[in-house]
């Protein structure tokens, strides 16, 4: 389901809680389904339960998942959280929006250089 990079400077729960996140957003993990256990995930990926633990209780901070006592750990509705994502992604484009006109870029420049980013990232 998901894998560490042992060689990222990013610590390995911060990793999980990426992954899951996009698994999340992208709906491969769907709204309600039940997520891995704790003790299972740590064995999955042999790494310490309690770096699973914290990175659950990230998700869970972030509305990613929720937990029902005794039953396990879900994942939260995904609808609320794109339109939070989205929100921040067009509060991204505004503050680069203002970067450029300090910068005098213009508009269709600014278009351009996006649409190009764009074509890039699709490729790869």
């Amino acid at each position: 389901m998901i894998a560490i990079d042992y060689q990222n400077r990013k610590p390995i729960y911060e990793q999980i809680v990426e992954k899951f996140q996009k698994l999340i957003l992208k709906e491969i993990l769907p709204s309600g389904s039940q997520m891995p256990s704790v003790r299972s995930l740590a064995v999955e990926l042999s790494i310490n339960p309690n770096t699973i633990q914290k990175a659950y209780m990230t998700l869970e901070q972030n509305g990613y998942i929720y937990s029902v006592k005794g039953r396990g750990t879900f994942v939260a509705e995904s609808t609320k959280l794109k339109e939070q994502k989205k929100e921040s992604f067009l509060k991204k484009i505004r503050e680069l929006v203002v970067e450029a006109k300090e910068l005098e870029i213009l508009e269709e420049e600014c278009v351009n250089m996006f649409k190009n980013c764009w074509k890039e990232e699709k490729g790869s």
